[in-house]
């Protein structure tokens, strides 16, 4: 491992020194997608510079808008986006009562499923089991394609391509079932992309790209975290936005055990990866720690050698910011556009990194100091250090 001297940060937000790179990771989860957009706004208020956009599925749409504008429009292109995405939704004055904000959210849902979402997806009007087999009408229940023209209106391609900000999105091609990721490292990326990530069956269509077909990647991972922590250069802070607490309280309704069943879903392989990677750092610092020991004559043995160069690791600090269902969301909480629903998810996510920052000392010793450790300060503090 390097010296404290040679990885000490040289660029600093306003309360936190900033290693070598800044990831912002970001899962899938529709309509909680504004959550998301939240901390991007947060983070640019605190001066938080970001290095590399990772996303799956509306993941990869923040992304995309993010990397594919500059700095002083990025929040106001991601409120284009949710403004659109919510426009046949407007809030109307409601009695503050859970009961009754649990009706308005799942009505909003319904609206939905039997509307679209305009700019996103709508209904076809021919159901699937009358369509020609093998088109996009015979296996998905709505249009895609009104995505692109938003996509296209709100993003720079080029410089989403070319620009500082690396940009990576995960997608399942259909008929491998393999998982894989478009990076703009080594791909240029346009709407396709975005879209083939997020691409859920079979609500929406299969994305042909160069003759193959993808899905969503949140059907494999619903965390793009693996593929920033494999391919990290250097020392790494990485924001992980979960949009599916993997904890909470115990069901109590039908509605309750739908919410519940779909955030352990798409959160424990959020957490497993996540506890995998960071327990990797703890295996190679004790496989380091015990090479130290050996007598000089065995550290030019080719297998200490070799064991040697896989422990290798630069120090990354993970925080995670964690969206909380409030208690009148229930199972359709992905798929509920209704602007006052994404105002309060938007707020939730700027109150989120407030919190954050509020609380960072101890990030900021740990990149200071060349450690590594998950942090999960939306609840009270506790680091999990290697």
């Amino acid at each position: 491992m390097a010296d404290i001297e040679s990885i000490r940060p040289k660029r600093r937000a306003k309360s936190l020194p900033l290693p070598e790179c800044v990831a912002l990771v970001l899962q899938g989860g529709g309509a909680l997608g504004s959550y998301q957009a939240g901390v991007i706004e947060g983070l640019a208020s605190s001066g938080i510079e970001v290095d590399w956009v990772s996303g799956i599925s509306i993941g990869a749409i923040n992304a995309a808008i993010f990397a594919g504008n500059p700095p002083e429009k990025r929040v106001e292109k991601l409120a284009a986006f949710w403004d659109t995405m919510t426009g046949s939704l407007p809030s109307f004055p409601i009695f503050p009562d859970d009961r009754i904000r649990e009706f308005l959210h799942e009505w909003s849902a319904a609206t939905v499923i039997a509307g679209g979402v305009p700019g996103f997806f709508s209904p076809r009007f021919v159901p699937p089991t009358l369509a020609l087999p093998g088109t996009p009408e015979a296996t998905s229940f709505y249009d895609s394609s009104p995505l692109k023209a938003t996509l296209d209106g709100l993003i720079d391609w080029d410089l989403l391509n070319t620009g500082p900000v690396r940009l990576s999105v995960g997608a399942v091609d259909v008929e491998s079932g393999n998982f894989a990721y478009f990076d703009t490292t080594e791909t240029r990326i346009d709407a396709r992309h975005i879209m083939a990530s997020g691409a859920l069956p079979p609500g929406l269509p299969a994305v042909e790209i160069d003759g193959r077909l993808w899905w969503d990647g949140g059907l494999v991972s619903n965390t793009p975290l693996t593929h920033v922590l494999e391919h990290q250069q250097g020392e790494l802070l990485a924001f992980q936005i979960d949009l599916f607490p993997a904890a909470t309280e115990r069901p109590r309704t039908i509605m309750d055990v739908m919410a519940r069943e779909k955030e352990i879903r798409f959160s424990s392989r959020t957490r497993q990866v996540s506890d995998m990677m960071m327990r990797d750092r703890k295996d190679r610092e004790l496989a380091r720690r015990v090479l130290a020991k050996l007598p000089a004559e065995m550290r030019d043995d080719p297998d200490v050698m070799a064991l040697a160069a896989r422990t290798n690791a630069d120090p990354v600090n993970l925080v995670h910011l964690i969206h909380r269902a409030n208690a009148w969301e229930g199972g359709s909480r992905d798929f509920e556009f209704s602007a006052r629903t994404m105002r309060e998810h938007w707020n939730a996510g700027m109150k989120a990194v407030a919190e954050t920052m509020a609380n960072a000392q101890l990030i900021a010793q740990n990149i200071e100091t060349g450690k590594s450790a998950a942090f999960d300060l939306t609840q009270p503090i506790t680091p999990r250090p290697i």
